[in-house]
């Protein structure tokens, strides 16, 4: 099989593509067929060395993928060959087939294409898990999600919205701000122009955001911590701006407030049935056209070193997608 190779950590420009011995289903495990697979921030930390798993080399990178069952474990109940699925694999979807503990698969809806699955299970399984079980998100309170045009964020508004908050979009360019009102954002803020602080008590009378999504860090998280409202909720999703803040805990303690870590692959190994039931509801929200996952570029597997660095750059709108068959 064709797959993208990484032989040594470094940047995207030292991937190769070559041929390799295609995966064997062990007992527990099923085959998939990839399609296409989704793009996500951790792609450009493992093949640096710099995330918290490091394959042995050669490995391909890519977390999740969609497509096809082609042969399953001889453990392996609920799946069967020729299921449509989509599969949270850590490493391994930038190439023709990949093989998945059976877990970490799961049969996507008639009604989802490929390139929309592959961009689907990493962020919205994760927004889905910090609104729901992380920060208890209620109809009424305002949420605050920055870097709203990314593909976790976006997934944060449109959750937000059929939660029934009130949803403040925070991005850096007018043009990601659009995208986010696109997908139901009530307010909007450009960080990059105003003070986020400023912004956040002047659109909600001074109140401050009840719960607080951040997959940026750095200096937008240190501005979030200001913006929080009483018994507020900051859920800590990732650090895309490169730096990993420090909260004033005495800012926590005057507003009642929390700092939530957010680590969605972690609940759903801990917590299968509770990540299914997610699923099912995002399922039903897709179905019901509440849920529009946004695929701005779809990229050849031979130019996946172009979508990661898409990625790694912050120049992405929505969701990157390889596109392998």
């Amino acid at each position: 099989m064709k797959a993208v190779l990484c032989k040594a950590f470094g940047p995207a420009e030292t991937l190769v593509v070559e041929e390799t011995t295609n995966p064997e289903a062990k007992k527990n495990e099923v085959i998939i067929d990839v399609h296409c697979a989704g793009v996500n921030f951790p792609d450009t930390l493992i093949i640096e060395g710099k995330y918290q798993f490091k394959p042995p080399f050669p490995f391909s990178p890519g977390g999740e993928a969609a497509g096809v069952v082609s042969s399953v474990g001889e453990k392996v109940s609920h799946l069967k060959v020729g299921d449509r699925v989509m599969a949270l694999t850590g490493w391994g979807s930038f190439a023709e087939q990949v093989a998945v503990p059976s877990y970490n698969v799961m049969p996507v809806p008639k009604s989802m294409d490929f390139p929309s699955a592959a961009a689907f299970g990493m962020t919205y399984g994760t927004s889905m898990h910090a609104l729901k079980q992380r920060a208890n998100l209620q109809p009424g309170e305002t949420l605050l999600v920055l870097g709203a045009s990314g593909g976790v964020g976006l997934a944060a508004v449109e959750i937000g919205k059929a939660m029934g908050a009130k949803v403040i979009a925070a991005a850096s360019s007018a043009e990601k701000l659009e995208v986010a009102k696109a997908a139901g954002a009530d307010e909007l803020i450009n960080y990059s122009e105003s003070n986020l602080k400023e912004e956040v008590k002047r659109l909600t009378g001074g109140q401050g955001a009840d719960v607080i999504y951040d997959p940026v860090g750095g200096d937008l998280f240190d501005l979030a911590v200001r913006s929080i409202a009483w018994n507020g909720r900051l859920l800590v999703v990732g650090f895309a701006s490169g730096r990993i803040p420090e909260v004033a805990v005495n800012l926590m303690l005057l507003k009642g407030a929390a700092v939530v870590g957010v680590f969605w692959g972690s609940f759903a190994q801990r917590q299968p049935q509770d990540n299914l039931a997610n699923f099912q509801q995002l399922f039903a929200w897709h179905t019901e056209g509440k849920l529009k996952p946004l695929v701005s570029e779809t990229f050849p597997l031979e130019k996946a070193a172009d979508a990661i660095n898409l990625l790694g750059q912050r120049k992405a709108v929505g969701k990157v997608v390889v596109q392998v068959r």
